[in-house]
């Protein structure tokens, strides 16, 4: 029989437990400085809060391109979709409990420094 508290599974750590939520808020537009500024001590939070604030800077740039006519508006819609993409994918990410690094964005946001 299964024990039935609701205590963290045994094998993940407890950084991971402990940053968990403010990590996956971090994914969601301008809440990215949720976790930058609330976890600072908390690795996980941290390294998925970065990624997400990079997110959160190419979308504002990509809404800036839509002022371009025409093919501005076009790379605008698709910047949108890709980077919502990538947000879905790092909060379902991190509900996992994984350091996931995101093709192009980890390099640039392992690169903040706050």
């Amino acid at each position: 029989m299964e024990n039935s508290t609701s205590s963290p599974p045994k094998n993940e750590d407890p950084v991971i437990q402990e940053g968990k939520f403010f990590a996956a808020i971090g994914y969601l537009s301008f809440l990215c400085f949720v976790p930058l500024l609330l976890k600072k001590e908390n690795k996980f939070a941290q390294f998925h809060g970065k990624q997400a604030l990079l997110l959160f800077i190419l979308e504002i740039a990509s809404g800036i391109l839509s002022v371009i006519p025409a093919l501005g508006d076009l790379i605008s819609k698709f910047g949108f979709v890709v980077f919502g993409i990538y947000s879905l994918i790092g909060v379902v990410k991190v509900l996992m409990g994984e350091y996931w690094e995101m093709p192009v964005i980890y390099e640039i946001s392992n690169r903040i420094s706050l």
